[in-house]
C-alpha cells in the first residue's frame, strides 16, 4: 500500500469524528467552549482541501491549543476507510483489526463461474452463491448475482473499490463500513455495475452480496 502524506498548515495533533457517527447522549459527553477555525487551509498530497459532509464545508474546530479535523472527510481524501461501531461505541480507521489475522478476502476469479461477468472479477475465498441469472437483453450482456460471505465488509469494499479504480470508472458512488457496503460504478459506453449487502438471519458476521452488473 503507497504510503498517504498530508500537510495541515498548523499543528494538527488531533481529529474529531464528523459526518461518521451520530453523537450520542450519556455521561461520557462534556461540554466545551471551542472555536471553528475558518482560516485553517489544509493541503492533502500536494492540493488543497476543503473537507466536507453531506455536502457542506466543514472548518477544522480549535480547542486548547489543539485543531481536530473531521476524520470521515479526511480519511476519503486519504483513501483510508471511517466507520463507527455502535455496539462497541468505536470509532474504526482502516481495517478495523490490530491484533490476529484479519478477515482479508483473498482475490479469486475461479470461486464463482459466470458467462458474462468479467473473468478477473474479484470473490472473497468464501464466496457461495445463492442465485445467478444471466442473459441479453437488446444485445447487451446483463448479470445478477448473490452470494454469501462472512468477509470482512471493510476489506471486501475496498478490494471492489481498488479494482474498478483500476478499470478508470467514469462515476461512481460508494459506502464502504465495517456494517454497510453500497458500490455503483460506471464506465461510459462499457459498462455498469451495483454491488451491495445485507445481512443473513441469525448468522452474526455474515452477509449476502448482491452484484449487478450491465453492459452499456
Amino acid at each position: 500500500m503507497k504510503k498517504k502524506h498530508w500537510l495541515v498548515t498548523a499543528a494538527v495533533v488531533g481529529m474529531a469524528l464528523t459526518g461518521s457517527a451520530g453523537v450520542y447522549a450519556g455521561t461520557n459527553l462534556e461540554s466545551i467552549k471551542a472555536s471553528l477555525n475558518h482560516g485553517l487551509g489544509i493541503q492533502v498530497n500536494g492540493s488543497a482541501y476543503t473537507p466536507t459532509a453531506n455536502g457542506k464545508k466543514l472548518a477544522p474546530i480549535s480547542y486548547q491549543g489543539t485543531t481536530y479535523l473531521p476524520v470521515r472527510s479526511i480519511g476519503e481524501a486519504l483513501n483510508t476507510p471511517v466507520s463507527f461501531d455502535a455496539a462497541s461505541n468505536k470509532v474504526i480507521i482502516g481495517s478495523g483489526s490490530s491484533t490476529g489475522t484479519p478477515a482479508t478476502p483473498a482475490v479469486s476469479t475461479a470461486v464463482i463461474k459466470t458467462k458474462y461477468l468479467p473473468t478477473d472479477f474479484p470473490f472473497p475465498k468464501d464466496a457461495k452463491q445463492v442465485s445467478l441469472v444471466e442473459n441479453v437483453a437488446d444485445n447487451k450482456k446483463q448479470v445478477s448475482l448473490l452470494y454469501s460471505t462472512k468477509s470482512n465488509l471493510l476489506e471486501l469494499g475496498n478490494t471492489y473499490k481498488d479494482y474498478y479504480l483500476s478499470k478508470d470508472v467514469t462515476k461512481k458512488s460508494e459506502i464502504i463500513e465495517a456494517d454497510n457496503l453500497s458500490i455503483v460504478s460506471s464506465k461510459d459506453n462499457d459498462f455498469v455495475v451495483s454491488i451491495n449487502s445485507s445481512p443473513i438471519i441469525n448468522q452474526t458476521g455474515a452477509y449476502e452480496i448482491s452484484v449487478v452488473w450491465k453492459e452499456q
